[in-house]
């Protein structure tokens, strides 16, 4: 699964064609609320817990953190994935 602030759509659309590439089978987020995707709060706390489900069908995460930045959302999903036993891995390295 892949995590991260989705003001980074560019690099999350090319880590999953690149994690596909590499033969993993790569659950993402469906909406971009940063990049102009519009819900409600309600909508939104949904969406966060969707995404852990999401965590609970994969071996591992992939973290989007361009930059170093990781937001309050991805690290709630970071500890999540932890506490459940998942490998978490960054793109970049801080």
């Amino acid at each position: 699964t892949v995590c991260g602030s989705t003001r980074f759509k560019d690099e999350f659309i090319k880590t999953q064609k690149k994690l596909t590439l590499q033969g993993n089978i790569v659950i993402s987020v469906g909406l971009f609320g940063h990049c102009g995707d519009i819900f409600s709060e309600k909508d939104k706390i949904m969406l966060d817990d969707m995404h852990k489900r999401k965590i609970d069908m994969v071996d591992e995460i992939f973290v989007i953190n361009v930059g170093g930045y990781i937001g309050e959302s991805t690290r709630s999903e970071i500890e999540y994935a932890i506490a459940n036993h998942k490998g978490v891995h960054f793109l970049e390295q801080h």
